[in-house]
């Protein structure tokens, strides 16, 4: 053996030697992340957690903890079908890159090339956007999800009213993060395929990549066994809450999916666009992606959930950061009692997903922390206590502005109408209408299929809504009235304020009297205080009121002596006083204002 030889056997045992060690450090570490995870899950009082953890392209830990309903003892395992919400927007993402691949689109391209209809509320914005903007959350918009949330609106109908949302902030100037914008992308897949984003992530996506019980909508749901059931804090109590159906804003955040078909979906990011030795993405679409294009202030939430973070930034589709000097690429999710999160070290080769069944829940974060430090053999750390103190305390400050909101409320107040006349239907461009009806002697709002709920008086003309799904908590509505005293305008709040709709004229059933019978209310009628004429006169057949400065109006019979006015925008009758045969008075009757009584004038 020569010299050269002896040299290199000794560094090969040197690092096999290490490496042994390097590995068995590992184990070591990850042996003990199932006590972390049940400990941490009765802290935060998440019912079910599935993880999956890709190291150097092989699943190296798939499994369920927990169960999947509370009351029910089905546990949790690696094929559970949770939500993973927003973690679907890295897919709109690549469905993109597909066609940038393919040269069917290019991502500066403008987004009216392929959604000519498609305007936003500035029309440069609306020239200048790209489908790189769509993607990086930089359009200037703040999210304006209730258009979307528990609501009937279509992906057609939600992008026609994005045109109405007014911008917070300018173009390209400061990270805002929007779904709707993702949406827009979804519909772009379709205006260049002709097949919907559903069908194309499916097919160019979940198809390769052998995710045959993942979906984009929650309908598919009731094809499988293994689905968790979706739970929130209500009141400060774990409660089972319903799937929330969002097909509507799909490419924002629809897909469901378990940890082994997602950790595929790892597979391929870390892989730069490679799948079983096929190239379904370029690896320049990849980095492309993964690469930062929106800076993220560092304030709160978003130092909340990255504490450690020393730049803060956003790709497509992914948030883009550091933590222990390596690049880390991730995203959350969060829908109606479901948390996830897909979040990948590439220089480490290293991916992990959790998903759970609490909404809300940054469990999420804690465990990512922790398993990352596990791989990079950093000094141990609990993740979930930092993490649920945080919490804690922006839950505090929430507790903090209600007190506040009570402390300030005005005691012995009433409100300035009755009920009845807050009843009414109000219209936002944007978001479409708010109805207030008068049930049982009291208020209930009405928006959308969702928001469903009892007025009670707080103060003045503030009411505070308490949603019949508990999920959405309790909402200030103010009434504003105007110079007339009739209600003009409500505020919701967290929502929009809403300009109250023309009333509709009553329809009274019409009679027909002959002229014979007409001629009898001829004549002028007059009003001294204020002064006021109305003149009536037979035309065609058919009494006209004629009043100085007022458009000619038709009057149509409903009884023998009273008449509803044509056309007006509400109701308003003529009522004629007889007395055998003569015409005594004429009263004027207008919702909600005045009766006037004329006198006819010789």
């Amino acid at each position: 053996m020569t010299h050269t030889h002896g040299l290199r056997l000794l560094l090969l045992i040197t690092l096999i030697f290490f490496g042994a060690r390097f590995a068995a450090a590992q184990d070591a570490r990850l042996q003990s992340l199932d006590d972390y995870v049940n400990k941490a899950m009765k802290e935060w009082e998440v019912p079910g957690v599935a993880i999956a953890i890709v190291k150097d392209d092989r699943i190296v830990l798939a499994k369920g903890y927990g169960v999947r309903k509370l009351g029910d003892p089905t546990p949790v395992n690696e094929q559970t079908i949770f939500a993973i919400g927003s973690a679907s927007k890295a897919f709109t993402a690549a469905a993109l890159a597909i066609l940038v691949d393919e040269g069917k689109i290019k991502w500066d391209d403008p987004v009216t090339k392929h959604l000519p209809g498609f305007q936003l509320y500035d029309p440069y914005v609306t020239r200048e956007m790209t489908l790189r903007d769509l993607l990086c959350h930089r359009l200037g918009l703040e999210r304006g999800d209730l258009l979307w949330y528990g609501s009937n609106y279509t992906r057609e109908e939600i992008l026609h009213r994005a045109r109405y949302l007014k911008p917070s902030w300018s173009l390209r100037s400061r990270f805002g993060y929007q779904n709707i914008l993702y949406l827009a992308a979804g519909q772009t897949v379709q205006q260049v395929t002709g097949k919907s984003w559903d069908d194309f992530v499916r097919e160019r996506i979940f198809a390769p990549l052998g995710m045959k019980t993942s979906s984009t909508s929650t309908r598919e749901l009731t094809k499988f066994d293994n689905v968790a059931t979706p739970h929130a804090k209500i009141e400060g109590r774990v409660q089972i809450v319903p799937w929330r159906n969002v097909d509507n804003i799909a490419p924002a955040g629809s897909i469901n999916s378990n940890v082994v078909e997602v950790a595929q979906w790892v597979r391929l990011q870390l892989n730069e666009g490679k799948y079983a030795d096929k190239q379904l993405l370029s690896s320049g679409a990849i980095k492309e992606m993964h690469k930062p294009h929106t800076i993220i202030p560092p304030e709160p939430p978003w130092s909340l959930l990255f504490p450690e973070a020393r730049f803060l930034t956003y790709g497509l589709g992914w948030f883009v950061h550091d933590f222990r000097g390596r690049k880390v690429v991730e995203h959350g999710g969060d829908i109606d009692g479901m948390s996830a999160l897909v979040a990948m070290m590439p220089e480490e080769r290293l991916g992990i997903v959790i998903l759970t069944n609490l909404s809300s829940s940054e469990l999420r974060s804690a465990l990512r922390y922790w398993i990352f430090d596990a791989y990079l053999q950093a000094p141990p750390r609990d993740w979930s206590a930092e993490f649920l103190k945080a919490m804690k305390g922006f839950l505090e400050q929430g507790k903090a502005a209600e007190k506040k909101a009570e402390a300030e409320r005005v005691k012995g107040t009433s409100p300035s109408l009755a009920l009845g006349k807050y009843a009414g239907t109000y219209q936002n461009d944007f978001y479409g209408e708010v109805k207030i009806t008068l049930e049982n002697n009291k208020l209930v709002a009405h928006y959308g299929p969702a928001f469903v709920g009892e007025l009670e008086h707080w103060h003045y003309d503030t009411f505070q809504a308490k949603w019949r799904d508990q999920l959405l908590g309790k909402s200030f509505i103010t009434f504003t009235l105007g110079a007339s005293g009739k209600v003009e305008e409500v505020k919701v709040q967290n929502l929009a304020e809403f300009k109250r709709a023309p009333e509709k004229p009553q329809t009274v059933a019409s009679i027909t009297l002959g002229e014979a019978e007409l001629q009898k209310f001829v004549g002028k009628y007059a009003l001294s205080a204020p002064p006021l004429e109305i003149r009536i006169e037979l035309v065609g057949g058919k009494l006209k009121a004629i009043v100085p400065g007022q458009p000619v109006a038709t009057l149509v019979p409903v009884a023998p002596t009273r008449f509803s006015v044509e056309g007006a925008p509400v109701s308003i009758f003529i009522q004629f006083d007889v007395v055998d045969g003569q015409v005594r008075s004429l009263s004027l009757e207008q919702e909600q204002a005045p009766r006037l009584i004329l006198q006819p004038k010789p």
